[in-house]
This record gives structure tokens, sequence and C-alpha cells, in this order.
């Protein structure tokens, strides 16, 4: 099977991502050459392991099916019985999964599941919030490439469970002029005008900073703004000015205390590089049960 095929029968909407590649890379790095030392040292080699996944603070799920790949990876005949899914919102104390299968296998593989179920969670957990803080405003939050580098898919995948929309995933998926790109350029028309004549088939999204810059940035036909860190009554400006003509995205320094007011100036969508760069990660644990 392909590791796309492997990818979409574990449940992950990630047609791109290489699912076997990355639970070997990441084992890899925690195995080392010499595996768990210590489980192997102290723990019989037929000895089972059952144990709950439990999450210890209010979080949303993400990454649950990359914790049973983690798993099945080091014992195939793993039993796993999942409780939630990836998106569900559970309070402190929810049992996300109960495990049984080879102890040794299920101690070498407990941390990597862990590292990367607590990133995840981090991430959808903090997403919810920006996302429950503009309900009702009509904006949609996204997030951006603000990601750690080798996981933009994971990172992204976690941002959706959260309840965000994805911007671009690579610099190939959109044409968006920053304010190098213009200053490069000779100005926001210019930058524009030359993108347009490329002709890459992408819509042209350019970035402006001033309320002078927008009708020059139109006029030159750009199909989408990117208002940069302007303050809520500058985009209330803008937004009177582009009258729905494009979309208008904010951006810029945005936080969890100032999102609501940026929301509520009409545009259609706020961009937060904070959820997938700064989200801290969740406690979850995953805790042995007392055979009797």
């Amino acid at each position: 099977m392909s590791d796309r095929g492997v990818t979409e029968a574990a449940g992950l909407d990630l047609p791109q991502f290489e699912l076997t590649e990355f639970i070997g890379r990441v084992l890899a790095e925690d195995l080392g050459s010499g595996g768990d030392v210590t489980s192997h040292a102290t723990i019989d080699a037929s000895a089972r392991f059952v144990a709950t996944l439990n999450c210890r603070e209010p979080i949303v799920v993400a990454g649950l099916e990359l914790v049973i790949a983690f798993f099945r990876a080091m014992d195939r005949e793993v039993r796993i019985e999942r409780t939630v899914s990836d998106g569900d919102a559970v309070d402190a104390g929810t049992v996300l999964l109960r495990v049984e299968g080879n102890a040794r296998a299920m101690l070498a593989a407990e941390r990597s599941a862990l590292n990367t179920l607590q990133h995840l969670s981090g991430i959808a957990t903090l997403t919810r919030r920006y996302v429950e803080a503009i309900a009702g405003t009509g904006a949609v939050l996204l997030d951006t490439r603000k990601t750690i580098p080798g996981m933009r898919l994971l990172d992204k995948y976690a941002a959706r469970m959260g309840g965000a929309e994805n911007h671009r995933m690579r610099m190939d998926d959109g044409l968006l002029i920053k304010d190098n790109h213009v200053a490069v350029a000779g100005g926001v028309a210019p930058a524009v005008r030359a993108a347009k004549a490329a002709e890459t088939g992408l819509q042209v999204q350019v970035e402006v900073d001033r309320i002078d810059q927008i009708e020059p940035a139109l006029e030159a036909g750009a199909d989408r703004l990117l208002l940069d860190n302007m303050a809520p009554e500058m985009l209330r400006q803008a937004v009177a000015l582009v009258a729905r003509r494009v979309p208008l995205e904010a951006s810029g320094g945005v936080r969890l205390d100032t999102i609501r007011a940026i929301a509520e100036s009409g545009v259609d969508y706020v961009s937060v590089g904070r959820i997938t760069q700064s989200a801290p990660a969740v406690d979850i644990g995953l805790d042995y049960e007392l055979q009797r």
C-alpha cells in the first residue's frame, strides 16, 4: 500500500502526507540504534501493557490516528479502543483511547505518540479559542505558513481540527505579494501588474499597510487584499473603501484579546500565525492500568 493509501486508511484528511515515512522517522529519532534499553532491561519480553490515554486539561483533540499508527508500528497485534475523534472538545479526565499490547513495544512508542498528540492538540485547542472569539462576526480564521519546519501538513491539519481554514500550504499554492516584494518591485501597483502579467492562473493577493495603497492595488488587478497591521478603525476605513470588490484579510500581530475587534471591522478573513507558531503543548498522559 502506498503512503497515501495508508494515510487515507488511517482516517486522516492529509492526501499529501507520507504517514509511514513520518512514523518511521520519529521513532528512529527516539529509539536510536539500540532501542529502548530500559524496557529491555526491566520488562519481560512477553509482558502485556494495558493503559488509557488521558487528557489532564480541557483540550481539542488532534492527532489520534497518528498515535494509533505509532503503537501499531511497534506491535501489529495491539488492540486499540478509541473513545473520541479528532476535532472533539473534551474535558479534563476524558479517556481518549485504550491500548493493550506488548509492554516493551507500547513503552517504546509512548513518547513519540505523546509528543505528537500533545503538540497537535495544543494547536487545535488554541485555534478553537480564536474561532470562538470571533463567532458571529462572519469573519473566518485562517492559519499561516508559520509552522514548525517539517511539520507543516500536520500543523495545518491540527488548525483545521480547531476550526480554522487553511491558507496556502506552500509557496506555489497561492500568489501573495508581501511588503518585500512590493519594495523590490517599486510599489504595490507595479508588483500587482507584474504578477497578473505572469499568467500563473493563481489569484493575486497583495499586502497593503496603508489606505492609500488600496486603490492602486485594485486598479492594477489585485484579486484579494491582505490588510497588514491595521488597527480596527483603519480596517473599517478599508472595508468601506473596498466595498466588497475583493475579499479582505486582516493580519499582523493578532492576539486573542484583539481578534474580536478586528473581525468586527467587517473583514472577510483574519489570519493568525500564533495558532501554529506559538501554541503550547497540552497535558496528555498514558496511564498504566493494573490488572487484577
